[in-house]
Parts: structure tokens; C-alpha cells; sequence
């Protein structure tokens, strides 16, 4: 579902989406209360949601969507690279944050991350819109054996199951397990978070 109050952008968005294999388009919506209903009544594997838009705001349209249709995977395509939204976007529920300066080979990429239950928000990115921002220490981590460290580490980096399974030689049940895990331990609501999580406490650097 593509979510963006620019009728040019979403256009642009369906032409170049409809060529690609899997890939359907199954709602536009042009704000976010339009996005929330839509998402509803379609329930959409992946949207493609702006921020800054008419009657409701990306950030907000997606805690709605995300309260409603959990399993509802949301990137943010955004113009902006405000600390402030990257953070909102994140507590949200966001699974990816990406500028729309990105090309189309990256875009793809992330659209199958995060359709595939992984994470795409530059590291380096939520560090500089965490920094100073309270929560979990450090400490938290400590409840986790070296095993989940080294998962939680390719979380962070927006790897899948699939990808973790294959990168530590491991079954995908496995990982997958390890993830639930690491969740429970950090008293995370999903992925995404517990990913917040490690990169406040210092864990990828």
C-alpha cells in the first residue's frame, strides 16, 4: 500500500512497483486517516508511508495501523532525516526509515526485508537519534547469552530469520527462537525494538 499526500509521488511509486515480480498494489492512500482505514479493509503485507501529510501524520497513522494489524510490516519513505521523526517513527513501529533519494534496487531490497519480518534503519542513523535519549542501560543486554548477542547484532543490521540462519549455520527454527527470546529478555515489543534497544546500550558501533 502506498501512503503519500503527493499524487505524483505515488504514481511514480505504482509504475515502478508494478513491474516488479510479487509485488502488488493493493490500496493508495493521500493521508494518513485515509491510510488507516484503507490498511483495514486491505491488509497489506507491506506500506510504503510518508510523514508529513494532511488530517493525520505518517508517525501517528502508523501507531494505529501497527495497534490494529501487527503483523502490517510499515517503511517510512520519507524527505526528512530529523532525529526527532526517526525516533517517533521507531516507537511507532516502523520497520524501516528510508529517505526518498534511494534508489530502486534499495528500495526493493527493502520492501523484501521487511516483508520478510527484518528491520531496514540505518544504524548509524538511529545512534545519532538516540543519543541522549533515555531507557533500557546497557544492562539490559546482560540477561543475554553470547549466542543472542551475536543474533541481536543482525537484527540490528535488518537480516531475517532466513538470513541469521544462514550467516551462523543455524536452522531458520532456530533463529527464529533466538529472536523470540531476545524480545521476551528486552521486554521488547518486536524486532524493531529490541534493535532500539541494542543500538541505545552500545551494543553495534
Amino acid at each position: 500500500m502506498l501512503v503519500d499526500d503527493h499524487q505524483i509521488v505515488r504514481e511514480g511509486l505504482r509504475g515502478m512497483l508494478q513491474t516488479e515480480p510479487g509485488i502488488e498494489v493493493v490500496a493508495e492512500a493521500s493521508n494518513g486517516s485515509e491510510a488507516v482505514r484503507l490498511a483495514a479493509r486491505h491488509q497489506p503485507d507491506v506500506v510504503l508511508m510518508d510523514i508529513r501529510m494532511p488530517e493525520l501524520d505518517g508517525i501517528e497513522a502508523t501507531r494505529q495501523i501497527k495497534a490494529k494489524l501487527p503483523q502490517v510490516a510499515v517503511i517510512m519513505l520519507t524527505m526528512y532525516a530529523s532525529d526527532v521523526y526517526v525516533v517517533d517513527a521507531v516507537r511507532a513501529g516502523a520497520a524501516g526509515y528510508v529517505l526518498k533519494d534511494i534508489d530502486r534496487d534499495e528500495l526493493m531490497r527493502t520492501i523484501e526485508a521487511v516483508a520478510s519480518g527484518g528491520t531496514v534503519i540505518d544504524p548509524q542513523l538511529l545512534r545519532r537519534a538516540l543519543r541522549g535519549v533515555t531507557g533500557q542501560q546497557s544492562g539490559e543486554l546482560e540477561k543475554l547469552t553470547p549466542r543472542e548477542l551475536e543474533v541481536l547484532r543482525l537484527v540490528v543490521e535488518g537480516k531475517t530469520n532466513r538470513d541469521i540462519a544462514g550467516q551462523l549455520i543455524i536452522a531458520e527454527e532456530t533463529a527464529k527462537k533466538h529472536v523470540q527470546n531476545i524480545i521476551s529478555k528486552l521486554r521488547a515489543s518486536d524486532r524493531t525494538q529490541a534493535a532500539v534497544i541494542a543500538v541505545r546500550s552500545g551494543l553495534v558501533g
